[in-house]
């Protein structure tokens, strides 16, 4: 992280690279073979763990500064911890699952979509919303930080 970064900037770096992890995922196409496989496997996995870490970011440290600063917010924030649920259950039956299992690819897509759909959310409500507040980005990137390391080292 540098100087620069704040926590809307660090969260929308990790919009990003899970976005294109899910391009490399598509990319591998629907042929089914032991190479093809494990390379899925392994990028589901790289999803799996950025979005747990994300999101376990996100729900402790910037949504509750979010509310906290946003009177008219609740909705948002309240949507938004809805769908970190149900991305939440497909991580799990994903994680739990070979790509060989007939809904694997199935799974990851839908994860795909409902992420897109979230990051819209963030980046087109939420983030313009908490620039305009009081909230104070750079603790809170120093924060996440932290906090993303202490997880990083538990997963």
């Amino acid at each position: 992280m540098n100087a620069k970064t704040n926590a809307i900037a660090m969260l929308s770096n990790d919009h990003r690279e899970v976005e294109q992890l899910f391009k490399d995922y598509e990319a591998l196409g629907d042929k089914a073979n032991a190479k093809t496989n494990n390379k899925k496997k392994e990028l589901a996995d790289q999803v799996c763990t950025a979005l747990t870490t994300h999101a376990m970011i996100e729900e402790e440290i910037f949504y509750p500064a979010v509310r906290e600063a946003l009177e008219e917010a609740d909705d948002l924030m309240n949507e938004a911890e809805v769908e970190h649920a149900s991305a939440r259950d497909l991580i799990l039956q994903i994680q739990e699952m070979d790509p060989e299992d007939e809904l694997y690819d199935a799974k990851v897509k839908v994860l795909s979509e409902l992420v897109e759909h979230h990051v819209k959310e963030e980046e087109k409500e939420m983030f313009p919303k908490a620039k305009k507040s009081e909230l104070d980005l750079d603790a809170l990137a120093e924060e996440m930080s932290g906090r993303r390391e202490e997880i990083l080292a538990t997963l």
